[in-house]
């Protein structure tokens, strides 16, 4: 068998929505190179329903069990943020490839022990930041490096509609599991035809152990004062999950930047908006992000310079096939205005980081959203805490 056939087998930790709604329809569509032998979940009915719907014979409750399994050949970590380091070493030390979904970890700490567990097992670890691996997003690049001298840029990512049980709730102040079941994209979601199922059979122990965790990770990632706050923990957490496809995404086109300048926040109870403004020497870049009612998905970053305005924009990735377009306004040789709309693919972007992944398991070729560049998401999280204004 070919390396380019070679069906790589898969054990999926965390049964939840990402599971139901893209990675596990996603890997049927992709039978010719991945096939999943195993399912865990903490949750009974989670793990009985994907096992009866995708037809997976081999289920746990246990993680640990899971990575022992011998026909598993790559752990998917699609779980609670609090648990990705503790599985991903664990599966590494198991001679097993590792994909974990974004955000990688929250702390230094558990970062380190995820690149110490790659390096010592010589495994292979994946990061999934997906928008980086559309084709999209590769043009968005060629198209930045053209321009010699970028003035301005900005990221944008306003999502929604809100929903009642936001995942983004302080993990340490009134949430138990359950409070993730309904996210924020929870209009998109209903709407994408993949017909997920959510329940509520948490143990209370997994919901005390998460909450413990969540506390921890509180107290290692923020000073005293805010991991005391839980409208601040509650904003690290949006860096960490909103904010992390975006904050990943600038830095591979524009680098890390200088410092935050200013980073503010809306204020009262309703659902959260932040906006800050990064120094990169020669121009500014703000970010703002948020969640509102509106059942619209705003995600976009743009880069300004040199009579060239370039923006690539993403649609929910929840409805597959929704394309990602770059637009391109400049001047041509005659000095007239021309606008351009580029569609490089319509392949969508989980796909594409999936035989990404493929291509590195079986023919060696380099991850790029590996666990070293996972951590500097980190770096830009603690630059945003430390500018709050409010």
């Amino acid at each position: 068998m070919s390396a380019e056939t070679t069906v790589i087998r898969v054990g999926i930790v965390g049964c939840g929505e990402v599971a139901q709604t893209t990675h596990l329809p996603t890997l049927a569509l992709l039978s010719h190179l991945f096939r999943v032998t195993a399912l865990c979940d903490v949750s009974p009915g989670f793990l009985k329903h994907c096992a009866k719907k995708f037809g997976i014979r081999n289920t746990y409750s246990d993680y640990s069990a899971l990575v022992k399994d011998p026909e598993v050949d790559l752990v998917m970590i699609l779980t609670a943020d609090e648990y990705h380091a503790c599985i991903a070493v664990e599966a590494a030390d198991a001679g097993k490839a590792v994909f974990i979904e974004k955000p990688m970890a929250l702390t230094v700490e558990d970062a380190d022990a995820i690149i110490e567990a790659e390096k010592r097992n010589n495994a292979t670890i994946l990061v999934g930041y997906m928008r980086r691996y559309a084709a999209a997003y590769e043009r968005m690049k060629e198209e930045v490096a053209s321009i010699k001298d970028i003035r301005y840029a900005t990221v944008r990512d306003i999502i929604g509609p809100a929903s009642q049980h936001s995942p983004l709730s302080d993990a340490t102040h009134k949430a138990d599991l359950s409070s993730r079941l309904t996210s924020q994209n929870s209009v998109f979601v209903a709407q994408s035809g993949t017909f997920s199922a959510a329940f509520s059979d948490f143990p209370d122990a997994a919901n005390e152990d998460r909450l413990t965790r969540g506390r921890a990770i509180a107290q290692k990632a923020l000073s005293p004062e805010q991991a005391d706050s839980p409208r601040d923990v509650s904003t690290y957490r949006l860096l960490g999950s909103l904010g992390s496809h975006d904050l990943s995404a600038m830095r591979e086109l524009l680098g890390v930047p200088r410092r935050c300048i200013a980073a503010t926040r809306a204020q009262g109870d309703g659902a959260p908006f932040m906006t800050a403004l990064f120094d990169y020497g020669g121009f500014t870049c703000t970010y703002e992000t948020g969640i509102d009612e509106v059942a619209d998905f705003d995600a976009h970053i743009e880069v300004i310079g040199d009579g060239k305005r370039v923006k690539i924009s993403y649609d929910t990735p929840y409805v597959k096939g929704l394309p990602i377009t770059i637009q391109v306004k400049e001047r041509d040789s005659t000095g007239a205005y021309v606008e351009r709309t580029i569609r490089p693919s319509y392949t969508d972007a989980y796909t594409l980081e999936l035989e990404s992944l493929h291509a590195s398991l079986t023919r060696g070729k380099p991850v790029k959203t590996t666990p070293s560049d996972a951590k500097e998401d980190l770096d830009i999280f603690a630059m945003v805490m430390g500018a709050l204004v409010n």
